[in-house]
């Protein structure tokens, strides 16, 4: 396991993929285990990382982990037989946007693909949450430059940053769910759904 962690990171460096970075994916390592979060939903896969750790905390941890991008989807599928987790991860090759879920619901959704989707991402998914279900959100510093939109040259960058602006915003005022902030790898926020009978 560790051998494929290691050529995964060396892959992802290589190829120009981004992957969490390690104490990002620790802290959510941790939560996972501390809340005894058992069903997980990915949304970005990349080439398969952060869904093979989060799937090792424990035995009866299962990953749903969806993306849109062939090569990384391919190279997640090739990761994820390799440690034998074919039965604990499932690959989901689509956009995430146009993915149809039924009848199911996880503890934990985490979000960490596309920057200026992450508003619509948790307004979809938000629904196949359990009670109490939390949603993870990775890259809310995007490099530092979260909260200096207005200093930044390239149009394409400035509208990205700004679109994770607004969903830090969205994030803190939305009454669903509480959320907190931890600047942790480059800036993670755990969204908790409030339980609805109170």
């Amino acid at each position: 396991m560790k051998e494929l962690i290691l050529e995964m990171e060396n892959y992802a460096s290589e190829h120009n993929v981004p992957i969490i970075e390690k104490e990002s994916i620790t802290f959510i390592m941790k939560y996972i285990k501390a809340n005894n979060i058992k069903s997980i939903l990915e949304i970005g896969s990349a080439i398969g990382y952060s869904s093979i750790l989060m799937a090792s905390v424990a035995p009866e941890v299962t990953v749903t982990t969806i993306e849109r991008d062939n090569a990384r989807y391919m190279e997640c599928v090739k990761n994820v037989k390799k440690c034998n987790f074919d039965q604990k991860i499932n690959v989901v090759f689509q956009d995430a946007l146009e993915v149809n879920l039924t009848n199911t619901s996880y503890d934990m959704i985490f979000i960490d693909a596309a920057k200026g989707q992450y508003q619509k991402f948790f307004e979809k998914f938000k629904y196949f949450l359990k009670p109490n279900g939390v949603i993870i959100t990775d890259n809310l510093k995007f490099h530092g430059n979260v909260g200096k939109s207005q200093e930044i040259e390239s149009k394409n960058l400035r509208g990205l940053v700004s679109k994770i602006e607004d969903y830090i915003e969205f994030l803190k005022s939305n009454n669903e769910f509480d959320t907190n902030f931890y600047d942790v790898g480059d800036g993670l926020s755990v969204s908790v759904k409030k339980d609805d009978k109170k």
